[in-house]
């Protein structure tokens, strides 16, 4: 079954460093296991926003035209013929990357270390600044009336969150400090409590996001005039998501013993983390890359609304205007979570 759709639809895209434009494709044509859905709305990440600055991260590099966006949901206009979970008309969102689902690493269940996936808005992978994308209907999920459009897509960061939170084994009883105010922070600071902390405390430079924080109910430092040293907080477990190699040391020289630190934030720096340190204390230190299996979790959490993503919308914007979304940040310092809404 399917909706009739033109046979052509608009996509923004990123040419090179700091040029933006926007292009006539033809609409994808689902395969017998995806779906075709309409895109509603899309969430500005930071590697967005880095991938227009830079043209690359890490050893992803940007060496031909790429579609931006990868937190995305919609609308299921089309069915492959194989397809039996999803229906016509349904709001779905979509977990943006498909891995192979045949290394060891897949087999294991950890499909998010999978060396084959393929990501949304990771070169050479087009993502979701489209009006339309065809999708593995096993990585799109139907969502509650109950989530917004715009909410449907940041179920993606907040699967980030989720993740962040198992790999940290938050559990009620847990005292848990956030690094960085920005929207992965935040949401994972909500997630924390929804996981049942019992203090959650989130630190920033940003007077605007620590008083966001503070709407939220979490409890803030305003590291700019607080260290975390004279603070007496001592957390047992840390999500770092600046990716500052400051802040994160700062953070972890205050970790309660036998405490568990998870590195969320992606910026790229190194961390001197001195070894005697860390083994007098029996500090855990893990990674958090992206998530898996995380959506169901994540559809709950919104949906009750323990975690309020809707709260940190502070803009929209069309596929004429993504080169606006993409600096609203840098621009705006109010600027907390834009949304481009490819049908505007």
């Amino acid at each position: 079954m399917e909706v009739r759709v033109s046979r052509m639809m608009t996509v923004s895209v990123l040419r090179s460093v700091g040029q933006v434009g926007v292009e006539e494709r033809p609409v994808p044509q689902p395969a017998a296991d995806e779906v075709l859905v309409r895109i509603g709305s899309v969430g500005v990440c930071g590697s967005d926003v880095h991938y227009y600055e830079h043209g690359r991260i890490g050893p992803y590099v940007v060496d031909s035209p790429l579609v931006l966006g990868h937190e995305a949901g919609g609308v299921v206009t089309e069915v492959g013929q194989g397809v039996t979970s999803l229906r016509v008309g349904q709001r779905v969102s979509i977990e943006p990357g498909v891995p192979c689902r045949h290394c060891p690493q897949c087999l294991a269940g950890r499909y998010n270390l999978c060396p084959e996936v393929r990501f949304f808005a990771t070169p050479p992978y087009d993502g979701a600044f489209s009006q339309y994308v065809a999708m593995p209907a096993s990585f799109v999920y139907p969502v509650p009336d109950s989530i917004s459009d715009d909410a449907a897509g940041l179920l993606e960061p907040l699967s980030v969150g989720v993740w962040a939170c198992r790999r940290a084994h938050v559990s009620p009883g847990s005292t848990v400090l956030v690094t960085g105010a920005g929207p992965i922070g935040l949401i994972a600071a909500q997630t924390a409590r929804a996981y049942g902390a019992d203090a959650v405390t989130v630190t920033d430079v940003n007077p605007h996001r620590l008083r966001v924080a503070e709407d939220l109910g979490l409890g803030t430092i305003d590291v700019s005039n607080t260290t975390l040293a004279d603070s007496g907080i001592e957390a047992d477990v840390l999500l770092e998501c600046s990716g500052n190699a400051r802040a994160t040391w700062d953070a972890v020289s205050t970790m309660a013993r036998a405490g568990r630190v998870v590195l969320v934030g992606m910026g790229g720096d190194s961390v001197n983390l001195p070894l005697s340190y860390v083994q007098d204390r029996e500090l855990v230190v893990t990674g958090a890359f992206r998530y898996a299996n995380t959506w169901p979790t994540a559809i709950q959490l919104a949906a009750s609304g323990r975690v309020d993503l809707d709260g940190m919308v502070t803009g929209h914007y069309g596929l004429d205007d993504v080169e606006a979304a993409l600096t609203a940040s840098k621009n705006d310092p109010t600027a907390l979570k834009v949304i481009v809404r490819p049908g505007d």
